[in-house]
């Protein structure tokens, strides 16, 4: 068969449509919200200023800051309803399951569901960035038979989540430094779960399912769970003495490193050296400097022998690790992050839509005879 079109496997370079909220730059291996560096939004910015940016497409004043902090604390909460249908859910579940679950649930109770207006959807958005950490802590103490923990609303965003996760009000800099973490994973272009949530409500949707749909896309590992795999394999690695040893069988038996390689950065993941400098302070901080020379070791035999440099995902996971947050919420603290950026990326979707429906390239047989079964 003629192909026509050029075939990019896995959409490869492929331009899928326009937008104005992230700008990944191989060239440079820079990242940008919205025109501002992720450097400077990390270092000066707070989750919830970048949250109003990504809604709002600008920079909150600050009385605007105040209305927009005080809107997400006042829509923490979730419905009993909710919470009831999550401990019905089994303990054994995958928490991003659970939580896939709890937000489809959630749209039966938001008066706007319907409401694809683009005031509607921001407010559906700023309702969604408040409960996502609630819907994950819940989930998580479910399966950990634990009761539930009420926001709490003298605290921040990053702090209540914690708050929330672990049942302990965290220190300053613990919190800062999570905070710092989900403005890293708040939005990044066209990736796997930001298009799926697109390509939901490209039909018309609603913004729930757009984000339903983009949790069951972040929890496959070659996306959201990598930093899960990551950390498992930092354990696996044990002291730094074996880490060379590690990366190297590893190599040998052609094994992929979880939270190494990105499909858009080539020499370097922005996001993985800003944090990673955030990484080494807190093992410092900790008394943990294990983890910060086993990371050395492995990537600087990844970066030197093969070019192949670490993702978000590799810091992060020792870092939340540190924090004493248990791995099977890593992936489940990467969608209350991200949800910002995937609601963003809906409402941009919706304001200015065409259905997306691209074209697929037939490799198979054609024009073949019909066999009656009786000669089959």
């Amino acid at each position: 068969m003629t192909m026509t079109q050029a075939y990019s496997p896995g959409l490869e370079g492929v331009i899928a449509g326009e937008t104005t909220l992230s700008f990944v730059n191989p060239e440079r291996n820079s990242l940008m919200y919205l025109g501002f560096d992720i450097r400077d939004l990390v270092d000066k910015a707070c989750y919830e200023e970048v949250a109003y940016l990504l809604l709002y497409g600008n920079l909150p004043t600050p009385d605007a800051y105040q209305r927009f902090c005080q809107e997400l604390k006042q829509e923490r909460n979730v419905p009993a309803e909710v919470l009831n249908h999550i401990t019905q859910l089994p303990k054994t579940m995958n928490l991003m399951d659970g939580l896939r679950t709890a937000v489809s649930i959630l749209s039966f109770y938001d008066a706007d569901v319907a409401n694809n207006s683009h005031e509607a959807n921001v407010r559906k958005a700023t309702r969604l960035v408040a409960k996502m950490p609630t819907l994950v802590a819940a989930c998580y103490r479910h399966t950990q038979g634990q009761a539930f923990i009420a926001p709490n609303s003298a605290l921040d965003h990053a702090s209540n989540a914690l708050y929330m996760i672990l049942g302990t009000e965290p220190d300053a800099e613990t919190a800062r430094l999570f905070d710092m973490t989900l403005t890293c994973y708040a939005d990044h272009g066209f990736n796997a779960s930001t298009f799926a949530g697109r390509v939901t409500t490209s039909t018309l949707s609603d913004m729930h399912s757009g984000i339903v749909s983009a949790i069951g896309t972040l929890k496959g590992p070659l996306h959201g769970g990598a930093n899960e795999e990551a950390m498992h394999m930092l354990l696996d690695i044990g002291t730094p003495d074996k880490a060379e040893a590690y990366v190297r069988t590893a190599m040998a038996n052609k094994k992929k490193l979880m939270g190494f390689g990105h499909r858009a950065y080539k020499t370097g993941d922005p996001r993985a050296m800003l944090l990673s400098e955030k990484a080494e302070a807190l093992c410092q901080r900790t008394n943990t400097q294990h983890w910060h020379e086993i990371a050395r070791i492995v990537t600087n035999i990844m970066v030197n022998e093969k070019g192949i440099h670490p993702n978000v995902d590799f810091p992060t996971a020792y870092i939340y690790y540190i924090m004493g947050l248990p791995i099977p919420i890593y992936t489940p603290i990467f969608a209350l992050a991200r949800v910002a950026g995937w609601a963003a990326h809906i409402i941009e979707q919706l304001d200015n839509n065409r259905l997306i429906r691209p074209k697929a390239l037939y490799t198979g047989p054609q024009h073949l005879p019909y066999v009656p079964m009786s000669q089959r």
